[in-house]
């Protein structure tokens, strides 16, 4: 199969007599099947690596240097650690005649990465989060499932909406940038609006659902979609790397670490989770160091117990 074909494929330029071209292919044989994701998870791998050696800026697939499997994902494992995967089969869409390959992304504790969709759309990854979506969107259709938080940079097409599925409700947009924070651990559901509309709506109830103006935010508390302002920015600079908060308390402020580095905190006196802070951290300085530096405004000890994954605060 010539490469080009299936980096065609898989920027989702093909046509359909060349996705029909390419399933066939891969139902031959095993060994087909096992090049498409080789090949797929080459063409991620490049697209990650030059977002972080360009400062998260995605690298126009039209640029991308063909790399070796090899150096590319000892690049991978070196700069975000991050795992790609694309699942064994093709799953159908829209129609017989156009099956994709599901593919899922998955962050680690205390990382983040920048990724292209096939459509174009910019798209950073939290740490702890999981995205799941086709190696090219078909026509009329652009789904994808997260659980986690994300922030999408979503490039406009009128025919064909861009749909992110979560654990709570199904956020609709045609161009927009917007942020989905999803963790289905946490059974939390917020998105934010910083550009264009967006369209939030609970999967079991289509009639509950609401629009989002710039600037406004919607949060799921107690089975009701509630809007509000955006008073705090800081908060959405986790893509840079930074955890940024404002008036929260410690006990808030160990939830979102809880979150960050995918571990469990305990604090043992209320009057300590309730003390109020203000500041912000480099999320790759480490949990041990931003602990350290909260001790020198709140007087806390703490301890690890490493085969429960839990810290113990007093």
């Amino acid at each position: 199969m010539n490469k080009d074909l299936l980096y065609r494929f898989f920027e989702g330029q093909a046509s359909v007599e060349e996705m029909k071209k390419i399933k066939e292919w891969t139902e031959r044989s095993s060994e087909n099947r096992s090049r498409l994701y080789r090949e797929r998870k080459l063409f991620d791998a490049m697209h990650i690596v030059a977002a972080s050696q360009r400062g998260g800026k995605p690298l126009d697939s039209g640029k991308a240097v063909h790399l070796s499997l090899f150096r590319e994902f000892m690049k991978i494992a070196v700069i975000v650690a991050v795992t790609v995967c694309v699942t064994a089969t093709f799953f159908s869409i829209g129609n017989k005649d156009r099956n994709v390959a599901m593919q899922t992304v998955t962050v680690p504790p205390g990382q983040r990465v920048n990724l292209l969709l096939p459509d174009g759309t910019d798209v950073w990854l939290n740490a702890g989060t999981t995205m799941r979506y086709p190696v090219s969107f078909m026509e009329g259709k652009r789904e994808i499932t997260l659980d986690g938080e994300a922030y999408f940079d979503v490039k406009r097409d009128e025919e064909c909406p861009f749909v992110v599925h979560t654990h709570a409700m199904d956020v609709e947009v045609l161009g927009t940038k917007f942020n989905v924070e999803a963790y289905s651990k946490k059974d939390f559901f917020e998105t934010s609006l910083m550009q264009g509309k967006v369209k939030v709506t609970l999967p079991a109830d289509k009639t509950k659902s609401v629009l989002l103006a710039p600037n406004q935010k919607t949060t799921l508390t107690d089975g009701q979609l509630v809007v509000s302002k955006i008073d705090d920015y800081g908060s959405y600079r986790w893509k840079e790397g930074l955890y940024c908060f404002h008036d929260k308390t410690l006990g808030e402020i160990m939830q979102d670490l809880e979150k960050y580095f995918d571990l469990d905190i305990k604090i043992h006196r209320k009057e300590t989770a309730d003390v109020v802070l203000t500041g912000k951290f480099r999320i790759s300085e480490g949990l041990d160091y931003i602990l350290r530096v909260l001790q020198t405004d709140v007087s806390f000890t703490y301890r690890r117990d490493t085969d429960q994954n839990i810290i113990y605060i007093k």
